[in-house]
């Protein structure tokens, strides 16, 4: 009975997976777990030296979080952990405040991660999670190509051997490196290609094989004997990353200037952003595979606590790693315990293989960065882009030149702003098609008739209208405009009957442009009607009066009842000299033709 009760608490504080906790799922999350240890192995190194931090702070932030994301998440196969874009993010907005790799840049990059991780819990805690929903797709996907450039750009030191420069942006730095060209270390250039080509050779022939990790050996070896034979040549040796610290993250609380606060509030906002929009989008890539129902809020308090924890075990910005969860949910494993096994299989690892890592060049490093790059660019999906949604691949291409060019909090910003504008513009002029008929057959349908040359001819007095969209503040004046134009000239309809089942919303700037429509086409003599609007629709009108005011007979359920109640209203003197007849009612053998 306890057993049953604990595993009951268990499975309210971390999920509904611990019920299927047994000997089966442990093999399966070991196995699981093994490789996403050897996988972070060689990215925590490089993601560290990205940020602008010593090697093991990669290490110890695929520890702490993962773990801590794993068992208070909402996903079964995300792996928490140092990523690209975290890094590089990291690495931007910290630099203007300090050396990068400095002491006093350790523990703004330490404090700079407890609050992102507060604001995270706080989003999650909230139920905030919706929100991550607005920054858009074409805006992570141009920031993630931008990170990708930028990671490219600052690899390209190590992988040519050449000192760091004193500039920190990208043209700065590419011009700094074009300077220095005459002084490319031939030992680099030999490790990063040996890295890079050995990496890519075993990824074509098996991605589920740890082909970072035989990338990162290869060049290692190459350096190690470029590097024995390097005093006979004459030539440089490729630098090597050295001895690390110990192997599990030490407690440290963050020691900074508290004057400096409101701009580690501001920094850590900006992070927040980054890295929700990575989270939330990691968890539902993976969820799409796996068929889990992902909880928004949940997993943001999850990766809220492991930032807020991680922060004082020496650990950097962490989320979400692609890198890592898919190949984890595709190595078979059923619960967050895979996460857990990775990280303590990790530990393990470090602590064994301390000298060998010792031994790791910088360009082997800069090899596995430049591959991550090329990874992240996505070529493919920008030639679909641009083919097929033009729109949105300059919202991505906008993205990607302000990631490059500006800071990267503000690329997000701008992406998400452009993005919503994009939005506004196409909501703000709903499609407003004037239907018809295709013959007046027994099997005749109603037809957008701009789109059908040889539909028949509209009625003079009664104008079909199919209103698709919302109707608010930002699309009043284009629907006013549209149905003015309507009601222009001698001869236009008097009567209207607006076809609103696709008309989802309206506002109260919504609501008066039907209430000017009522008021001017009563005015010319007709009325107005309205078929199947919404509920949501009906209940704004009954609000505001505007249902008492057009009459509950002026809504109909279905077309044929709304055309038979309508003709009755009709003039029979122009109904004489019609020529059109559309209607079954127009017909002279129709026994509803005098109803």
């Amino acid at each position: 009975m306890m057993a049953a009760g604990s595993r009951a608490w268990l499975a309210r504080v971390f999920g509904d997976w611990v019920p299927e906790v047994g000997p089966a799922t442990l093999r399966a999350d070991l196995a699981a777990g093994l490789l996403g240890a050897l996988l972070v192995l060689p990215q925590g190194v490089a993601f560290a030296t990205l940020a602008g931090l010593p090697a093991q702070y990669g290490l110890y932030s695929a520890i702490v979080p993962c773990i801590v994301a794993a068992l208070f998440g909402s996903s079964r196969h995300v792996m928490s952990g140092p990523t690209n874009a975290n890094s590089l993010a990291l690495f931007a907005v910290l630099t203007p405040l300090a050396a990068a790799g400095s002491p006093g840049y350790i523990e703004l990059a330490l404090a700079v991660t407890v609050l992102v991780g507060l604001m995270q819990w706080l989003v999650g805690a909230l139920r905030l999670g919706s929100l991550a929903h607005f920054i858009s797709p074409s805006a992570l996907f141009g920031f993630t190509s931008g990170a990708a450039l930028l990671i490219a750009i600052h690899a390209l030191k190590d992988a040519l051997g050449l000192p760091a420069p004193g500039a920190h942006g990208a043209g700065a730095l590419l011009l700094g490196l074009a300077a220095g060209l005459d002084r490319v270390q031939s030992g680099a250039l030999l490790v990063t290609a040996v890295t890079i080509a050995v990496a890519l050779l075993l990824k074509r022939f098996d991605k589920r094989k740890p082909y970072m990790l035989a990338g990162l050996a290869a060049g290692a070896l190459a350096a190690a004997g470029f590097n024995a034979l390097a005093p006979g040549w004459g030539v440089a040796a490729v630098p090597l990353l050295g001895d690390l610290a110990q192997p599990w993250p030490p407690f440290h609380i963050p020691s900074v200037d508290w004057r400096v606060l409101p701009d580690l509030l501001s920094l850590a906002f900006a992070l927040t952003i980054v890295a929700l929009a990575q989270s939330i989008s990691i968890a539902k890539a993976v969820a799409a595979r796996s068929g889990q129902r992902i909880d928004a809020n949940r997993e943001f308090v999850g990766q809220g606590l492991s930032n807020v924890v991680g922060g004082f075990f020496s650990c950097y910005l962490s989320c979400g790693s692609l890198n890592r969860s898919i190949p984890n949910y595709e190595a078979g494993a059923k619960t967050p315990l895979a996460a857990v096994f990775s990280a303590l299989l990790l530990m393990a690892l470090v602590a064994l293989s301390g000298p060998l890592l010792a031994r790791i060049p910088h360009a082997a490093i800069a090899g596995l960065l430049l591959l991550v790059a090329w990874t992240l660019l996505d070529a493919p999906r920008w030639r679909q882009l641009m083919r097929t949604q033009r729109g949105e691949s300059a919202i991505a291409a906008a993205t990607l030149a302000a990631t490059v060019t500006l800071r990267m909090e503000v690329a997000i910003l701008l992406g998400t702003v452009l993005s919503l504008m994009v939005y506004l513009h196409r909501t703000s002029r709903p499609a407003m098609r004037t239907m018809g008929f295709d013959s007046r057959g027994l099997e005749r349908r109603f037809v957008v008739l701009e789109r059908q040359p040889e539909a028949l001819p509209e009625c003079p007095q009664l104008k079909l209208l199919r209103m698709e969209g919302s109707v608010y503040f930002g699309a009043a004046a284009h629907v006013a405009q549209r149905l003015q134009e309507l009601r222009a000239g001698p001869d236009a309809p008097r009567h209207l009957l607006v076809m609103a089942k696709s008309m989802n919303f309206i506002d109260l700037a919504g609501a008066q442009v039907w209430e000017d429509e009522l008021a001017a086409r009563r005015a010319m003599g007709g009325d107005l009607y309205f078929h199947r609007p919404r509920p949501e629709v009906l209940a704004m009108w009954r609000r505001t009066g505007f249902l008492d005011r057009l009459g509950e007979d002026h809504v109909f359920p279905d077309k044929a009842t709304a055309l038979h109640a309508i003709y009755a209203r009709l003039d029979r003197g122009i109904c004489a000299s019609c020529r059109a007849k559309v209607f079954w009612e127009c017909q002279p053998e129709s026994p509803q033709a005098d109803a």
